[in-house]
């Protein structure tokens, strides 16, 4: 038996639901951090994104189907938490969540979270720059390895559409790290 399918019904039976959401949140918080955390860019919105779309597993596992994988389906609510998270913080802030996401890269520097490098940060730049879906569509393939299939159910979109959305965000960011 697949371990997903135990652990849903696990989530579905009072007697063991805490246990199996327990097991749940080990298996999966790290892969959804980092999805989130390359659509939230801090690691305090990550973390607050993650908790968010954990709660909304919690609340909705007995509506999951089973039409897709169970990763698949929590990166689709972890994505559209974190899509969320972004307009209402960038309304909040009377911004666009395009310039909020870019003032968040511009403090990744002073982030005690982040231990990346000049080169990092400049990725991030490019990948900011692309219109939005590209961006989920280039964090997804390149930095998850999440099959076209899987991208086209979290996304709702055709697999198509996301190949030639990743071939475009590619050459968009050889584009901008060539000129700067």
């Amino acid at each position: 038996m697949d371990k997903d399918t135990d652990l849903i019904k696990r989530l579905l039976s009072d007697l063991h639901r805490e246990s199996a959401f327990t097991e749940l949140v080990k298996k999966y918080k790290i892969p959804l951090y980092w999805h989130i955390r390359k659509i939230v860019i801090t690691h305090q919105d990550a973390d607050d994104v993650l908790q968010n779309t954990f709660l909304k597993v919690f609340k909705n596992i007995s509506k999951f189907k089973g039409e897709s994988k169970l990763y698949t389906w929590m990166y689709k609510i972890a994505t559209n938490e974190a899509l969320n998270f972004l307009r209402y913080r960038s309304k909040q802030k009377f911004i666009s969540s395009e310039k909020f996401q870019q003032k968040a890269i511009n403090n990744l520097k002073s982030d005690p979270y982040f231990d990346g490098s000049e080169i990092q940060i400049r990725l991030q730049k490019a990948i900011n720059q692309l219109p939005k879906k590209q961006q989920l569509v280039f964090n997804m393939r390149y930095f998850d390895e999440i099959k076209y299939k899987e991208m086209a159910l979290i996304l709702d979109t055709s697999e198509g559409s996301l190949k030639a959305s990743y071939h475009i965000a590619v050459k968009k960011i050889k584009e901008f790290l060539d000129k700067n």
